[in-house]
């Protein structure tokens, strides 16, 4: 490479450099207002180019943290558990029953198998809150609203068919031969399935997850829909009733942003290594 060429290549790096530097401060930039705003002391933002509190102050997390109840019980402690069991419960049924599902759907051929796919397609063109007036009569007859038992089959309806598609596209990317090279070792067709599909897929099945934890957890509107006590909200739903009509408490609401998304952050943390794999694996087949 001649002096010229190495020259034209360091300012290439150089650009390229430059702007992701300005990429990622245009996407950190709302972040810092949010942390400036929950690390304030007073409610209302202060107009400034870079958002520093000048007296840092834990007041405001202080306060939704504390926050109780007519009897004088903790709140945000219940509702980050409803939360947590919530999200948690629907990823685990997204990946308990997709999983079977999407693995019949690439490895085998059946009756019905065409349409049932183009069925559960048909289902992800709806919003899930066009299904909500059916959904809170089939709750209302069930009684179970205002229950976390409820919540999770409501977001299962939409976590399930997302998750079918999802791991069918990674099933169909491992090789058949890995399997029966297993079964003519001994082993039988639930056993290679067990021992080498699932392995296999395990990035696959990180994301699928993730997913359907993030997508419980940030849902708002269907939660404000079917809970009504204050016992039973979820995290969503106490960072709305910080917005009201007339006044919003918008350090408390910065603060209780930030504890709200400290879980998801800790998940991609823990999954970081099975997000590319995951992503690209749902892709390789339609």
């Amino acid at each position: 490479m001649t002096g010229e060429d190495q020259r034209s290549h360091v300012l290439v790096e150089i650009g390229v450099h430059l702007i992701l530097l300005v990429a990622v401060s245009f996407a950190l930039y709302p972040v810092l207002w949010v942390v400036s705003l929950a690390l304030s002391p007073g409610d209302a933002p202060e107009p400034s180019v870079l958002p520093i509190p000048t007296a840092p102050s834990l007041t405001h997390f202080s306060a939704v943290v504390s926050t109780t109840n007519s009897e004088g019980a903790l709140l945000f402690w219940r509702q980050l558990t409803n939360s947590l069991l919530i999200s948690l419960a629907t990823a685990a049924v997204a990946i308990g029953i997709a999983t079977p599902a999407a693995y019949a759907l690439a490895r085998f051929e059946f009756v019905g198998a065409k349409a049932g796919t183009r069925t559960l397609l048909a289902t992800q063109m709806f919003p899930g809150v066009a299904a909500a007036i059916p959904l809170y009569l089939l709750l209302n007859v069930a009684n179970l609203l205002d229950t976390r038992t409820g919540l999770i089959l409501v977001y299962a309806t939409s976590a399930v068919p997302f998750a079918i598609f999802q791991l069918r596209g990674a099933f169909e990317g491992i090789p058949k031969e890995l399997e029966e090279a297993a079964m003519v070792d001994g082993a039988t067709r639930f056993g290679a399935f067990v021992r080498v599909v699932l392995p296999a897929a395990r990035p696959a099945l990180a994301i699928t997850a993730l997913f359907a934890f993030m997508t419980a957890w940030n849902e708002f509107i269907l939660a404000a829909t079917f809970l009504t006590s204050e016992d039973m909200y979820t995290l969503p739903i106490v960072l709305q009733r910080y917005m009201g009509e007339y006044d919003a408490q918008w350090g408390a609401f910065a603060a209780g942003s930030i504890l709200v998304s400290l879980p998801v952050m800790a998940l991609f943390y823990l999954l970081q290594k099975n997000l590319v794999g995951g992503l690209t694996s749902g892709g390789v087949k339609g």
